[in-house]
């Protein structure tokens, strides 16, 4: 069981900043790409980004040259630098993790608010 928790998440006016956080502990072994996804009020889960192991990044459209992630193996932490935020960014982001023949883990959730 792969255990992910959030963190960073909070109130911005637009234009700002924020830095997401996500930290993985327990069976962390098999670990392989993780990702953000994030769900506002009344619509459906939707990915932000993604990393594997080697690097490789897929970002949603809406997000692309706003927000960066990036993954640290040696602290099994995987981050997402939201710049230029606009109200639209606002919902619960949600940290993902996938292991080969397992359930996808998912963590608790990180409100980001922006204001305009």
């Amino acid at each position: 069981q792969v255990q992910l928790v959030e963190s960073g998440g909070g109130l911005v006016q637009a234009g700002g900043s924020l830095r997401l956080s996500c930290a993985a502990s327990g069976n962390i072994f098999s670990l392989g790409t993780m990702g953000w996804y994030r769900q506002a009020p009344g619509k459906q889960r939707e990915l932000v980004a993604t990393i594997t192991t080697s690097g490789r990044i897929n970002y949603a459209d809406s997000v692309k040259g706003r927000f960066t992630i990036s993954r640290d193996n040696t602290k099994n932490t995987i981050y997402l630098q939201m710049n230029s935020l606009e109200p639209e960014d606002t919902a619960v982001y949600y940290c993902n993790g996938k292991r080969a023949y397992y359930s996808d883990s998912w963590g608790q959730g990180t409100q980001v608010t922006v204001s305009s």
